[in-house]
Parts: C-alpha cells; structure tokens; sequence
C-alpha cells in the first residue's frame, strides 16, 4: 500500500499543517455531512461526538495512517486498522458510505485550510483516504463474510432470556438469538446493542460480551452511565436500564474485537476498573472451563465492593483455579471488604505487585488508569509489545502521552 511518488511528497510537505488543524478538520466534516445526510446520525454515537471525542479519533488515526504512508519509521499501522475495522463492522458500516465520507471529509480539508489546498494537495490527500477507506472496506468485507453477515442486513434479533442485577448500577443481560445460535465468536470480544430511542431517534452502543463462548446464548454486562460535569446521562444504557427485561427483543451485531484471548499457556495478567471487569470476566469464565492451570493475575480497581460488578463469578473462579490470584483497590470501604484476598485502600498501585514472567497483558478501563498501569508494568519490565488493551468509544490511545 503506498501513495504515488510526486503525492508522496506533497502529503510529507503538508501532513504537519494538516495535523495541526486536524480536530477542526474532522469537526466540520460531522457537521456538514450531518446536515447533508442526517440519517448517518443513526450510525454514529451522538454522546461521542457531542463531546468531542468522535472527531479527535477520526483525526488522529486520518494523520497517522498519512505518516505510515510516508514515513517508513513510523509506527505499524495495520493493530489500528484492524481495531477500527472491528468497530465498523459492529456498527453495521457499509462500504457505499464511504464515498459520502471520502466528499465531506476532503471538502472540509479545503474549508478549513483554504488556499494552501490546491488542486495537487486535493489529490494527494484524496489518494490518502482512499488507500485508507478501501484498506478497510476490504477487511470489513472479510469480517462480514467470515461471520456469514449480510452488510445489507448487520443486525439480528435477539431475546433477553434473563436480567441480573449485578450492582445499583451495572446489570447484565443474557441474550439469546430470536432465530439460529450465535455466531462463533473469540473470549474479550463485544457487540452493538442498537435502540430505537424517543423522538425517532436509533442509537448503537458497544458492550463487551461478559461470557465465555456458549453457542446457544451470551451475556453483555452494562453500567448505567450517568452525565458528569453537566455532560447528559447515558441515553443507550438508561433505555437498557428501564426497558430490557425477560422477553424484549433488541438489534444487536455480529461479535467484533481483535484483543481476544489466546490458547496459549503464557502467563496472563489482566488489568481493570470499573465496567472495564466485563472483558475480564469473560476470559476467566473461558479459562476456568479450558485452561484451569493457566497461571492469571487479576488486578482491579473499583469505587467499593459493592460497585465491583460479576465479583462472586470471579471468585468461584479464581478458587477453582490452582494459579490464580486476584487483588483489588478499592476506593471506599477497602478495610472491610468482603474479599477473596484483602483488598487495599485508594487508586490502584502496580509499582509492588508481583508478576509472573513473560506475561501477557490485557487491560481495560478508562484511558488515563489505562495509560498510568502500562508505564506502571513496563517500569517493571514487560514488554510494550506485551500489553494489550481494549477501550470503550473512540479510540483515543493515541492522543495520550506515555
């Protein structure tokens, strides 16, 4: 995949003003293509772009595939484009959309910079989007095809069989497929649960599948979000929250993901805060049913026990396994918490815990408690190459320091 030569050097030449403007860029391409073709607001997640992340991951993965292109150093850009092809197969993207978002994307690139975009810019950075678009339209094409998903058709009926109220704030749904079974899908992996809101509204979310593979169900484990700092609460999760019992029937996509869980026999650590536990308690289900002997280490970090969602299924599981080990932070309540190990008080610490060798890594959570346990870990030496993560919502990694 490269750029033509004479492009080559144009998008070397002005990949630094573009990157500097890159935010605005993204944030008037939504606009107008919005306004052009409302009914895409039904694809994309309205609370994301309302506050800004939406644009700033657009923005940051347009730049960076642009330096792949003509920096032979920079970083690989292939993890990237597998994690948002994922994404987009989640959500049901069609490959016809991209021609919309190629126009509004390159006419907002010439709104926002102007003159400095002549005819033989437009080209370069023409050529840029699509060897980035047809790069993904073809590996999205292959998830479709792979999980026997019509793209005309991404979403599938499903009935809620049980509700489990997992704390005041987190309950879990299993999901059974109104017609077939579920499609094979790998432990750590997620669907799009979409919703027909008031006011004609249709919203897709993403929740981790909370369960091992069982072929005839899964289980998605949600937190009711609620809006901080004046920021609205949860319109996908308060609709779940109130109406998903027993019998309600929800649209919901083919399993997506690339952080899944191997068959190997390397050491495992996993990572996480909060309803960063979901993918967490996927991979121990799977473990404790095909690899009990598999050496793990939890390490969690949540507001009490009482907010620590799916902890008794974590608990038979880490007592039926001989070399797993759990420890959890809790922020309130640490002293008196009813756990499997002692708990400790305040945010989590990595800096003293005791880590297996060679391990592999998984993390989730939010992106700064993310960002602090990497460079946590690999002051203690493990690998970069060694941590994986998963993020909830637009990909933002990138524009993190660390």
């Amino acid at each position: 995949m490269k750029l033509s030569p004479d492009y080559a050097v144009i998008v070397a030449q002005t990949a630094g003003v573009v990157a500097e403007h890159a935010e605005e860029i993204t944030t008037v391409f939504y606009a107008d293509m919005f306004e052009a073709h409302p009914g895409l607001l039904n694809v994309f997640n309205r609370a994301n772009q309302e506050i800004g992340e939406q644009p700033k991951a657009l923005a940051a993965s347009v730049v960076a595939f642009a330096v792949h292109l003509v920096d032979p150093e920079s970083p690989d850009f292939t993890p990237v484009m597998r994690r948002i092809a994922h994404k987009h197969v989640s959500l049901g993207i069609q490959a016809s959309e991209y021609t919309i978002v190629g126009r509004y994307l390159l006419g907002a690139v010439k709104k926002v910079l102007g003159e400095a975009v002549t005819a033989e810019v437009a080209a370069a950075w023409d050529e840029v989007y699509w060897l980035f678009g047809t790069a993904l339209i073809a590996e999205e094409g292959r998830l479709y095809a792979q999980a026997g998903t019509d793209p005309q058709q991404p979403w599938r009926p499903y009935r809620v069989v049980e509700r489990f109220e997992e704390s005041d704030e987190v309950f879990s749904l299993l999901l059974s497929p109104v017609e077939g079974s579920v499609p094979s899908h790998h432990t750590g992996q997620y669907v799009a649960i979409a919703v027909d809101l008031p006011e004609g509204l249709r919203q897709p979310r993403q929740y981790t599948i909370s369960s091992g593979p069982r072929g005839d169900s899964l289980r998605v484990t949600i937190k009711r979000v609620h809006g901080l700092r004046g920021a609205p609460d949860g319109q996908v999760s308060g609709w779940l929250h109130e109406h998903a019992q027993p019998g309600t029937v929800l649209d919901v996509s083919q399993p997506a993901g690339d952080v899944v869980l191997d068959d190997s026999e390397t050491p495992l650590v996993l990572v996480s805060a909060g309803i960063g536990i979901t993918p967490v308690a996927a991979i121990m289900e799977d473990l404790s049913r095909r690899q009990p002997g598999r050496t793990v280490r939890l390490f969690h970090a949540d507001r009490s026990h009482a907010h620590h969602a799916l902890y008794d299924g974590l608990r038979r599981q880490v007592l039926a396994m001989p070399d797993a080990r759990a420890q959890n932070w809790y922020e309130e309540g640490a002293e008196t918490a009813p756990t499997l190990y002692p708990a400790r008080a305040g945010f989590m610490d990595l800096s003293d815990v005791e880590l297996p060798g060679e391990a592999t890594v998984f993390m989730c959570g939010p992106l700064p408690f993310m960002q602090i346990a990497r460079r946590s870990l690999m002051e203690q030496g493990v690998d970069s190459d060694n941590i994986h993560y998963e993020v909830f919502g637009p990909d933002l990694w990138a524009q993190q320091p660390g």
